[in-house]
């Protein structure tokens, strides 16, 4: 997509030409694919790694590789710095994330803000992710690359881009927009959870103030990203123009990572940061306030 910058979002023709190198044992360019346990069975399709994925990709989990497994949070640095590193990527690699799921590249774009968080500078997300690939028919594998380890060394945190439970009680009282990608009936409280993943939380609902903006409208009907006039007139709809301070959130954080990175990077909004508490966090605090029923 000609109208966006490929520093950050690159298409599968970018990834098919690139293929050689992203096979070869030097750490210039890496390819992860990234999978999580909840995302759906799709029958035939090859969702899982194992059952097929691009050439030259390395497999992270969200719940394994890329999750603190003590407490819930993101990776503490030096973890994060030792995973990275045992999956053959370096500070100078070229980082490319895609994954499955029935919102393309689900947890991916969670990988993605991961990496920034913590200053990895060349990252990248393929456009429409696993979805896309598949759905037009280029090349898989089922041959899992050895890659050897490197040392990696983080440059972050730089938590400009996080929000926590206090900076949401901050943009509640001034007013800063915050994004709800969830699903209508999420935000409304008539479900906590999609249909056959995990109720984190102990009651459902939306932050007070939140706007309503499903994370898949941020997506064409093939899973690769909104032209930028039709992503900066959906948010403008809700009073979004880069102008002021946004907070995205969902469930655990991954969804709303996906709107982040249409807000911050595609857009180039410079103050957007995501919640990755989320509604787990904030449907279980005791006296947080929730409102019910549909946005506006």
């Amino acid at each position: 997509m000609s109208d966006y910058d490929t520093d950050v979002l690159v298409s599968a023709d970018w990834v098919e030409d690139h293929l050689n190198e992203f096979q070869a044992a030097e750490s210039e360019y890496r390819l992860v694919e990234v999978n999580s346990p909840e995302s759906p069975d799709k029958g035939d399709f090859p969702s899982r790694y194992d059952e097929g994925h691009i050439p030259g990709a390395v497999r992270m989990q969200w719940d394994e590789d890329l999750s603190d497994q003590d407490q819930r949070d993101i990776l503490k640095k030096d973890d994060f710095e030792a995973t990275v590193g045992e999956h053959g990527i370096s500070e100078d690699s070229t980082v490319v994330f895609y994954g499955n799921g029935w919102i393309p590249n689900w947890f991916a774009l969670f990988a993605y803000w991961e990496f920034k968080y913590y200053g990895h500078d060349d990252a990248r997300v393929l456009d429409g992710g696993k979805d896309y690939w598949v759905n037009e028919e280029y090349p898989l594998t089922e041959d899992e690359p050895n890659f050897d380890a490197v040392e990696y060394t983080a440059k972050g945190p730089f938590e400009s881009i996080r929000a926590y439970k206090d900076d949401v009680d901050k943009a509640r009282e001034a007013g800063i927009p915050m994004v709800d990608v969830r699903s209508p009936a999420e935000f409304s409280g008539e479900i906590i959870a999609p249909e056959g993943l995990q109720e984190t939380a102990q009651r459902g609902g939306h932050i007070p103030g939140a706007s309503n903006v499903p994370v898949k409208t941020n997506l064409r009907d093939d899973g690769r990203f909104k032209e930028p006039d039709e992503l900066e007139e959906l948010y403008a709809d809700e009073g979004i123009d880069g102008d002021e301070s946004v907070v995205t959130y969902c469930r655990v954080g991954e969804r709303s990572a996906i709107a982040w990175f249409a807000l911050h990077e595609l857009l180039e909004y410079d103050d957007v940061h995501n919640y990755d508490g989320s509604w787990t966090e904030w449907g279980n605090l005791v006296r947080a306030p929730i409102e019910r029923g549909e946005s506006g």
